[in-house]
């Protein structure tokens, strides 16, 4: 394990010489902390200690599944959904890495809204979305689950979403706690939220890394290399938050270093990247398992006709865990 040194020491440590194997990463969104582990294989140089140059691709607006799938990357970052959309659709990926050990995600409402009390106070009212079918089975879930009628208006804002709800513009919406919660408490804002696995929807694992399964079939110590660099990156974060965080920011990326600095600090003291004893990027299999069953069900998965999908009854060959260091 490498102890804390300055950030500048660390940069410019001397690597081994030897022949660098290229390979890409395509990101699921603009550079976070979601993503730190990453930054610090490149950096640190774990990835030119197995002899890898691995370039970090520019978030673009098609998303890293389809990138992926495309083989415009070797691999990808990948959300639970775009993974498994991807998947069940019939392309040949393959999850090997779980960042988020559980679920960060959790529906947010301003603290002084007297409507909101319980998710079933939610029926009626306005929800600020971003488009995709997983919204409607979680916010839906939620409700039903707690006696409520599952009816609700959506205004679809994005990353504008944030602003309509401080402002009173809606109701409620979705964040990230690690992020956009960062961001609330940073700004002063007073939110409340709902956990979702409080309310029916099943505890899942969050951010994927992943491969084509030609590619792992064709040389899986390439990739198990690429692996086991990556999990040092990430162990090295969980220990050194603080100084994984000066690595993100010393990318340029980031206007607000506090909050990447807060974000950090949410990740290592909620637990989200190590769960007991388990090393960082395990997959457990039941999460796994659980919220695919679960998108098949609600009718989140379909196919390229728009006709829902049904559960194939066995999803442990989406994954593959056969690099793991234990």
């Amino acid at each position: 394990m490498i102890r804390p040194l300055t950030l500048a020491a660390l940069l410019a440590a001397p690597l081994t010489a030897q022949a660098q194997t290229d390979l890409t990463v395509a990101l699921d969104w603009m550079l976070n902390t979601n993503h730190v582990g990453l930054v610090v294989a490149r950096d640190l140089g774990f990835y030119a200690e197995e002899g890898l140059s691995v370039d970090l691709l520019p978030y673009s607006d098609t998303n890293s599944a389809a990138l992926l799938a495309a083989g415009v990357a070797d691999l990808a970052y990948l959300t639970s959904l775009g993974f498994m959309s991807a998947k069940a659709g019939g392309a040949d990926l393959v999850a090997l890495w779980a960042t988020m050990q559980r679920e960060a995600g959790r529906l947010v409402f301003n603290s002084d809204n007297p409507a909101i009390t319980r998710p079933a106070d939610l029926s009626g009212l306005t929800y600020a979305g971003f488009g995709s079918a997983w919204e409607a089975a979680l916010i839906g879930t939620m409700i039903r689950h707690d006696g409520g009628e599952p009816v609700w208006d959506t205004v679809t804002l994005g990353t504008g979403a944030y602003e309509a709800l401080a402002s009173g513009a809606v109701d409620f919406t979705l964040e990230v706690a690690t992020w956009e919660g960062v961001n609330g408490e940073l700004l002063g804002r007073e939110q409340s939220s709902f956990t979702y696995a409080d309310y029916g929807i099943p505890e899942q694992q969050g951010g994927y890394i992943g491969t084509t399964g030609a590619l792992l079939a064709e040389d899986p110590e390439l990739i198990a290399r690429f692996m086991r660099a990556t999990q040092a990156g990430y162990t090295w974060a969980a220990e050194n938050p603080a100084e994984a965080a000066d690595l993100l920011i010393a990318t340029g990326e980031f206007p607000n270093p506090a909050l990447v600095q807060g974000s950090m600090q949410a990740i290592v003291e909620g637990s989200y990247l190590r769960d007991g004893s388990h090393p960082v990027g395990r997959i457990d299999a039941g999460k796994f398992a659980t919220m695919a069953e679960f998108l098949f069900d609600s009718g989140v998965l379909i196919d390229a006709g728009g006709a829902a999908l049904e559960w194939p009854g066995d999803v442990s060959g989406w994954y593959d865990q056969s690099w793991l260091v234990q």
